[in-house]
């Protein structure tokens, strides 16, 4: 496989992480949506990186400061997807990898993520890149 570059998300990214974000995490969402998003990030707390191939990122990584007032400053990833054609070829390692770095940059010690009870890829991806489950939960959401 050709080399893939990880590089920080640009606003020209939208159209392929909305792709991305629809087909391989179950979340459709519009390109305009994904644009003002980016045109928003706050690098203060939170980054995304884009894993590029030519000129189309066919993987991403948001990540951001988690703080809760029990525990530490920690770094939640709050969505990471490859396209199946680039996976197991280290891609999602790499982008993970960004984001602890992006994490240690910003005196981070403590790395954090949720995954979906039927993603027991992605569960087996996340443990042998030395994460473990803590707890089970269940996600509530109510519309406003």
């Amino acid at each position: 496989m050709d080399k893939i570059q990880i590089r920080t998300v640009l606003i020209a990214d939208a159209d392929d992480i909305c792709t991305i974000s629809g087909k391989y995490l179950g979340y459709p969402c519009e390109p305009s949506l994904v644009r003002e998003k980016i045109g928003k990030l706050n690098p203060d707390r939170e980054a995304v990186f884009v894993a590029m191939k030519d000129d189309n990122a066919v993987g991403y990584i948001h990540v951001e400061k988690y703080d809760v007032l029990y525990f530490e400053t920690m770094a939640n990833i709050l969505g990471l997807a490859v396209k199946s054609e680039y996976q197991h070829n280290g891609i999602g390692k790499a982008l993970v990898y960004a984001a602890e770095a992006w994490a240690a940059e910003n005196n981070i010690r403590m790395m954090r993520l949720n995954s979906g009870a039927s993603r027991t890829a992605a569960h087996e991806f996340y443990k042998h890149l030395g994460y473990e489950s803590d707890k089970g939960q269940r996600r509530f959401t109510k519309a406003l």
